[in-house]
């Protein structure tokens, strides 16, 4: 039976109410799409706790942040990450999936410097703004790019050179310290630095001296050193080879101090260096031991309840990945808010707008700029060493 003029126009109301119903459904949930950050670290093998410290450290800021709501009027934030087995040439690979395939608004990670420089490269080229919280490489924010991408709430290894070099004389007197350094892009960084702070202090190292990731013995270098006449060490190197560096010292019955970038701290060292772990000492940016602010005791709270393992600040280990993640996190959030966009630009102009953010550690104020890509400075750091399995601040403890 054909319709009637009054059903037609019934029909064609009720497809009217629908149309609208549907675009206030669709309004909604497409204003709470979420936005994506990507991570890219070391998630298995010698560095994985490291790389697992820096996932929670962001997750516990991801929480924090979409309970409060979001980003941009409403948008949660939303983790998604890669393993690049400390491999430059797989963390490129990861990175141009999360860029390429998944969409991030920015990528988080690289902790090994070798990595990161390898992510910048797409990163700047992409237009996908960089945060780093733990690769603490020179070059990665002193790339030359313009416009640069790579930001970073770590250590900078041209600061960490002054300070290694400042605690060795000042708590060692050391005056005539040997240098050994891994051989890589990291290594060469901080021999930079290192040579650089030694000649501003007017001080001849006793030796300079370099070792593969893979050794397994590093007995001729600081034999060399020793002969030399080195009084202390400087040491920079991931877990695997700075153990190696205390193996040997241990079978040459020499116990020179040692003042180490913080590559000890990112996994298994203790285990891989045997009893005299606890003689090196080295900087991270935070502790979780002694008098915390609120937001120290917020964090550590909710560290315990979302992980079963965490009872104490000496299971947050390595503190610096929870830390430097932590404070990274919320700092990208609030360039994506200023930003008013997820757009890589816009996101990159909104670091500079950062105004105030009291963070874990410590309070920001204008934390970047056009000049300047690195939250911290030499005021952020903090001496450690392991007793037992515990990275614990060195005036807290016998030495």
């Amino acid at each position: 039976m054909p319709a009637t003029r009054s059903s037609r126009v019934q029909i064609a109301r009720r497809h009217l109410i629908a149309a609208v119903c549907g675009v206030l459904i669709a309004g909604p949930a497409a204003a709470a799409d979420p936005v994506k950050i990507g991570l890219v670290t070391a998630l298995s093998g010698q560095s994985a706790k490291a790389g697992e410290a820096i996932q929670r450290g962001l997750t516990i800021a991801i929480d924090e942040i979409n309970a409060k709501g979001g980003v941009l009027g409403g948008r949660p934030l939303q983790l998604v990450r890669r393993d690049d087995e400390a491999n430059p040439a797989k963390g490129q690979v990861a990175a141009r999936e999360l860029i390429f395939k998944e969409k991030v608004a920015v990528l988080i990670g690289g902790l090994d410097t070798p990595v990161s420089l390898a992510i910048i490269q797409i990163t700047n080229e992409q237009k996908v703004p960089f945060m780093g919280p733990w690769a603490a490489g020179t070059p990665i924010t002193h790339n030359g790019a313009n416009p640069n991408y790579a930001f970073r709430v770590s250590a900078v290894d041209e600061i960490v050179d002054k300070a290694m070099l400042q605690y060795a004389q000042n708590k060692y007197s050391a005056k005539s310290p040997g240098v050994i350094v891994v051989n890589n892009p990291w290594g060469e960084s901080n021999l930079n630095g290192l040579v650089a702070a030694l000649k501003a202090k007017g001080v001849k190292p006793a030796g300079v001296e370099k070792f593969e990731a893979n050794d397994v013995d590093v007995t001729p270098q600081l034999s060399r050193l020793k002969s030399a006449g080195a009084d202390s060490l400087l040491m920079v190197g991931n877990v695997g080879p700075s153990a190696q560096v205390v193996k040997s010292l241990d079978r040459m019955a020499w116990k020179p101090p040692i003042v180490s970038h913080w590559g000890p701290a990112g996994g298994r060292f203790t285990e891989l260096a045997g009893p005299n772990a606890k003689d090196v000492v080295f900087v991270q940016t935070y502790s979780f031991f002694g008098k915390q602010t609120p937001v120290g005791d917020r964090v550590l709270e909710a560290l315990k309840k979302k992980y079963p393992d965490i009872k104490g600040p000496g299971d947050v280990t390595p503190a610096v990945g929870v830390a430097n993640a932590y404070d990274a996190m919320h700092l990208v959030a609030l360039a994506i808010d200023k930003a008013g966009s997820t757009k890589g630009d816009a996101i990159r102009e909104g670091f500079y707008k950062i105004g105030k953010y009291e963070g874990l550690i410590k309070t920001y104020d204008k934390p970047f700029s056009p000049e300047n890509h690195d939250a911290l400075n030499e005021n952020d750091y903090v001496w450690t060493r392991f007793i037992g399995n515990e990275i614990l601040p060195v005036d807290m403890n016998s030495k």
